[in-house]
C-alpha cells in the first residue's frame, strides 16, 4: 500500500509572495536581454542521461485492491511536436539561487512532471538558476539579491532562443511549467508569443500552479492579450491553468487568489484562471492520476505525501478523484474531491491551506493533461 508522510506548515506567505514577485518583476527585465550563455539541458533528445525518457509502465490500483499493469507504447516515429518544460522550485541548495548543476531533485521532478509527455512530444527542459527552497523561505532561509533574481528568467529565455535556433525547425510547441516554472513561462510566452508571429507555433501552454490571470468573467485579458483559455477538446493556441485545492483557498492563499497570491495585484479586477483538464468545457470530470513510485529526494520529499508501493515505475488509481472549477469569494481554483469511503490514500493539503494540493497539481491530472495534448497535437498537425 502507498506510504503517507506529512510535513508541517512552512513560514508565512508574505515573505514568499514578495520573493516570488521579485522573480516575476526581474523576468520582465531579463526578457529584454540577450541570450549568450550556453544552455545546460536537463532533458533533450539524444542526451545520454535523459530523465524525460523514462518508462511509463504503471500499476493500476482499483478501489477493491485488485491491480493490473498498464504499459505505454514507445513511439515508433519521432513525435510530431515538441514540449518545452520548466520545472518548479525543487532545489535544496543552501544558497538563495541555485547553480546550473543537475541535482537529484531536478532529475526526480523531470521524471515526475515531464517524462510521460515523451510519448507525445520531444521534451526539452533547461536547467536554470532558480530561487531555491531556501530562497523562497522554506527550511533555512536565504534572501536573493536583485541581481540573483534576474538569473532564472535570463536562463529560461536563453534556453528558449537556443532551442529555437538549433532544434525547433518550425515545429509546434507545448509549453509546460509548474509553480516557479509556470511563473517564468507565462512571462516568456507573453513577451515572445502573445500576439506575435511565433504564436503560430503555439500548440498550447500548460501553466499550472502559476496564477495565470484573466479579466473577471473572461478567458483572456489578464496575463495574455491574445492567448485564450483552452475550453474545448483539440483547441490550440490556448492556455491551461489551474491550482488544485481540496477546500476553498484561505484568505492568504499563495495560489488561486489574484489579489493575495504570488504576484497578486489587488487593485485590478482579475481572476486566477481555472481550466479543468478533466472537462475543458466546464463541469466536473474524473481525474486520471499518475504517481511515481519512488520517494522524492530531499526536503521536498516530505511534502509529497503519497508514494505508491508497487513494482512498476508508476501507479494510477482510477475513480479516486473528480474535479471541477470553483470561483467565489475572490478565489478561483480546481476543486479536487475524492470518492467517499475509498480506502486508497489521497493527497492532502499538508503544507498549509494556502498551498492546497500544490505539490500534486500535475500528478493528480497526468492522464488528463496527456489527453489534452494528444488532441491538440492532432489539431495542430491537421492545420499544418
Amino acid at each position: 500500500m502507498p506510504v503517507v508522510s506529512v510535513v508541517p506548515r512552512t513560514r508565512g506567505f508574505a515573505a514568499l509572495v514578495a520573493l516570488l514577485l521579485a522573480v516575476v518583476v526581474a523576468g520582465a527585465l531579463a526578457l529584454a536581454g540577450s541570450a549568450e550563455a550556453k544552455t545546460v539541458w536537463l532533458c533533450k533528445p539524444g542526451l545520454k542521461h535523459n530523465p524525460c525518457d523514462t518508462s511509463g509502465t504503471a500499476t493500476v490500483i482499483k478501489a477493491d485492491g485488485t491491480t493490473s499493469v498498464e504499459k505505454v507504447a514507445t513511439p515508433k516515429k519521432t513525435p510530431p511536436i515538441d514540449c518545452f518544460y520548466v520545472y518548479p522550485t525543487v532545489s535544496a541548495q543552501k544558497t538563495a539561487v541555485a547553480n546550473l548543476h543537475i541535482d537529484a531533485e531536478q532529475t526526480a521532478i523531470a521524471i515526475q512532471q515531464a517524462s510521460r509527455f515523451s510519448s507525445l512530444c520531444r521534451v526539452y527542459a533547461p536547467v536554470y538558476r532558480q530561487l531555491t527552497l531556501a530562497g523562497i523561505g522554506i527550511g533555512t532561509a536565504a534572501k536573493p539579491t536583485a541581481a540573483e533574481s534576474k538569473r532564472a528568467p535570463a536562463d529560461v529565455l536563453a534556453a528558449w532562443k537556443d532551442y529555437l535556433k538549433h532544434d525547433n525547425k518550425g515545429r509546434g510547441v507545448v509549453f509546460v511549467g509548474h509553480s516557479q516554472g509556470a511563473f517564468l513561462l507565462k512571462d516568456l510566452v507573453a513577451k515572445e508569443l502573445d500576439g506575435k508571429k511565433l504564436s503560430k507555433r503555439l500548440v498550447s501552454a500548460l501553466l499550472i500552479g502559476g496564477n495565470v490571470t484573466v479579466k473577471q468573467g473572461e478567458d483572456v485579458g489578464g496575463q495574455f492579450e491574445k492567448i485564450p483559455a483552452c475550453r474545448k477538446t483539440g483547441q490550440i493556441g490556448c492556455v491551461v491553468g489551474y491550482s488544485s485545492f481540496d477546500a476553498e483557498p484561505s484568505a492568504d492563499a499563495a495560489f488561486g487568489r489574484a489579489g493575495a497570491g504570488f504576484g497578486g495585484d489587488a487593485s485590478t479586477k482579475l481572476d486566477v484562471l481555472c481550466t479543468n483538464p478533466a472537462a475543458l468545457a466546464g463541469g466536473s470530470g474524473a481525474l486520471k492520476p499518475y504517481l511515481f513510485a519512488q520517494k522524492f529526494p530531499g526536503l521536498l520529499g516530505l511534502a509529497i505525501n503519497v508514494v505508491p508501493d508497487v513494482k512498476t515505475p508508476w501507479a494510477t488509481m482510477p475513480g479516486l478523484y473528480r474535479a471541477h472549477c470553483e470561483n467565489k469569494d475572490g478565489a478561483s481554483w480546481l476543486q479536487v474531491d475524492h470518492t467517499a469511503g475509498d480506502p486508497r490514500p489521497v493527497f492532502t493539503a499538508n503544507i498549509g491551506a494556502g498551498w492546497g494540493l500544490h505539490v500534486g497539481d500535475v500528478n493528480l491530472a497526468w492522464g488528463n493533461l496527456l489527453d489534452v495534448v494528444r488532441a491538440q497535437s492532432k489539431t495542430y498537425l491537421r492545420g499544418r
